[in-house]
């Protein structure tokens, strides 16, 4: 009764998984030793549970159960490493983006503001992107003889085309409207005074777009 008891015991032990493989993170550089060590813990593990199966001794049994404990000890000190790597890829990164994406005051409406350098981009965009649907809707306005106010405009009023999440919402809209607004001048009265033609393309004018923007390097 008591061998059968203690083969119960290894079983659920065994099932539990030691030898499983799920979760175990990828191997790098920088926790070969680790992941050696405890690939040579647990083929000692294995060589143990073997010579128990063998012979049914407690004495295996014991030497088994000490070599699993051992296993187990080396694999959290494998997954440990590999949690460290991991925070220091992190710390890396994100002083790379830090370094890569400076940021920018923003003053609008009284406030300032500080954005990156992708929300600065986002930005520019929203500026020209406004002067390019503007001129457009205002040139058209002219050609069918409408109105000539650039509010009419759906576009202008919802303000989002081109929006990305990387800047906030209403700071997007305000940017693309004084685009809008100045493409909408130049298109419905058939000049550059705000922007530029490069083929059948038509862009905002860079002094102008700084003069909207204001943007400052911290």
């Amino acid at each position: 009764m008591r061998l059968l008891s203690l083969k119960n015991a290894v079983l659920a032990t065994a099932a539990v998984g030691l030898f499983s493989f799920a979760g175990i993170e990828s191997v790098n550089a920088q926790n070969q030793r680790e992941y050696r060590d405890w690939q040579r813990a647990q083929r000692e593990a294995e060589q143990e549970r073997r010579e128990y199966m063998r012979t049914r001794s407690p004495r295996d049994y014991r030497e088994w159960q000490r070599a699993q404990r051992e296993a187990q000890r080396e694999l959290r000190d494998y997954r440990q490493e590999v949690r460290e790597d991991r925070r220091d890829m992190s710390r890396a990164y994100n002083t790379y983006n830090n370094r890569s994406y400076g940021s920018y005051r923003l003053y609008r409406n009284g406030r300032y503001y500080t954005i990156d350098e992708r929300g600065a981009n986002l930005l520019r965009q929203a500026v020209n992107s406004g002067y390019q649907q503007g001129y457009q809707q205002g040139a058209m306005d002219r050609r069918y003889g409408r109105g000539g106010s650039y509010y009419n405009s759906n576009v202008y009023r919802s303000g989002v085309y081109g929006w990305q999440s990387s800047v906030d919402r209403s700071q997007y809209q305000y940017y693309f409207q004084q685009g809008f607004q100045r493409g909408y001048e130049d298109g419905y009265n058939s000049q550059m005074r705000y922007g530029y033609r490069s083929g059948n393309s038509f862009n905002i004018l860079g002094g102008i777009l700084n003069t909207i923007l204001n943007l400052t390097n911290n």
